[in-house]
């Protein structure tokens, strides 16, 4: 396989997605040119071919953009795949052995969790979702705590797009209690799903940050309550949120690697 050149057209576009995904609001052409080493037509060019791929969206806002519905689900697909040098896996396998039930660990794609990576417990008796599964944010301990850390904007064009739909008796269909729900998760660092999309299973979930303090992900341990109850789930914590800087950690060493790797290709 021929090597990129420096500077290539690959590249380029790779630094403007870069770009595009580090802001919390859909950013223009204005931020771009002047944050960038790049012309503004050539930005311009990159931005419409990375539009046509689905890759970004134009914003409401005019010529402003944020990621695109290809590029959530290419980032699903990396992250879950096991294609990779990343020791996801085994950082759960460790949590799973330690706690003794299912952990997981999930990403938000609009108003559903998409499960990228998950571990079975050895009990006979459990909930089993496969990676990839797709299940409602607003009923998941993994899917309220990152509906809970999004900007405020972009929480909004989430819930307003999708209702609270009542999956069980605890499903938290009001959506002033819901906010009131999302504020006392943001506020403990944590959140937890009590029988609220399956009667009888709880969990309890904690994000994954990235170096600008932004949860990305989050890691889930859950269990059918006749097995464990939600305040002993609670207790985990601790374990979850070791296992989250781990994954973080190791994120951000791959990322880094290949910023610098790419960083140095443009400007070399």
């Amino acid at each position: 396989m021929t090597k990129p050149k420096r500077g290539s057209a690959l590249d380029k576009a790779l630094i403007v997605m870069d770009a595009v995904m580090t802001k919390d609001r859909p950013v223009s052409l204005a931020y771009l040119t002047e944050e960038l080493s790049l012309a503004k037509p050539t930005i311009h060019r990159i931005l419409r071919q990375l539009e046509q791929a689905s890759l970004i969206q134009r914003a409401p806002q005019k010529d402003r953009y944020w990621i695109g519905p290809r590029l959530n689900a290419l980032a699903a697909k990396t992250l879950g795949s096991r294609n990779q040098p990343l020791p996801t896996r085994s950082i759960l396998e460790r949590l799973v052995e330690k706690l003794g039930e299912t952990c997981n660990l999930g990403i938000l794609d609009q108003h559903e969790v998409v499960y990228l990576e998950r571990v079975e417990c050895n009990f006979p008796l459990r909930f089993e979702l496969k990676i990839g599964s797709r299940v409602p944010a607003h009923c998941t301990a993994i899917g309220k705590l990152l509906l809970a850390h999004l900007a405020q904007d972009a929480r909004e064009r989430v819930l307003t797009a999708s209702p609270l739909k009542r999956y069980t008796e605890n499903t938290i269909v009001d959506r002033d209690k819901f906010d009131w729900e999302l504020a006392k998760i943001r506020q403990q660092g944590y959140s937890t799903n009590d029988q609220e999309y399956v009667p009888g299973l709880i969990a309890v979930a904690v994000p994954i940050t990235d170096a600008q303090n932004r949860a990305i992900a989050a890691v889930a341990i859950h269990a059918p309550t006749v097995r464990l109850d939600l305040k002993a789930a609670i207790s985990h914590i601790p374990a979850l949120q070791a296992a989250a800087l781990q994954l973080t950690a190791a994120w951000e060493l791959h990322t880094a690697k290949e910023l610098g790797d790419r960083t140095t290709s443009v400007s070399g």
